[in-house]
């Protein structure tokens, strides 16, 4: 059964309990930018809750929460809500790079240049098509799809 709403909170926490983090966030995306659009600051509301002594890697994961919530509001021009600023977020000790192919080095300078800078200054470097979204996508080639007849097929009539 799905949730009514898939908050960033939720979200942090299946990553926390073993989900992939990438399918929770996924799934988050999907109500952020599909399902309940017109809900996206009750979506971010509310803070994470990190786990007492989190592993390394559940802390990167914490912070890139953070991170994403500051991306999509400052992107959809809705107020950050306050808990993304906590000092635990504001930046890894070590530079973290995630996605594919990032132990080599030219991914690793493209991603240097290419990462948005409220994931950056983090000390997070994950590119620039993170946040990239199957809604707006569809929606901007909609927009620039030109509006040309069909080919004739094999059982149009042919003219006369």
């Amino acid at each position: 059964m799905w949730p009514e709403l898939q908050t960033m909170s939720m979200t942090y926490q299946q990553i926390a309990h073993g989900e992939r983090p990438w399918n929770a966030l996924g799934d988050f995306l999907n109500y952020w930018f599909g399902y309940t659009p017109d809900r996206r600051e009750e979506l971010v509301q509310d803070p994470i809750q990190e786990p007492e002594g989190a592993a390394p890697d559940l802390h990167r994961w914490a912070v890139f929460c953070a991170a994403a919530v500051e991306f999509l509001c400052q992107r959809s021009g809705l107020p950050c809500p306050e808990w993304v600023t906590a000092p635990t977020y504001t930046r890894l000790s070590e530079p973290w790079f995630t996605g594919l192919g990032v132990h080599k080095q030219e991914v690793q300078a493209r991603l240097l240049q290419e990462t948005p800078e409220l994931f950056s200054r983090r000390n997070i470097y994950c590119g620039n098509r993170v946040f990239a979204n199957k809604y707006e996508l569809a929606e901007r080639s909609r927009d620039l799809s030109p509006s040309t007849p069909s080919a004739p097929s094999a059982l149009s009539p042919e003219p006369t």
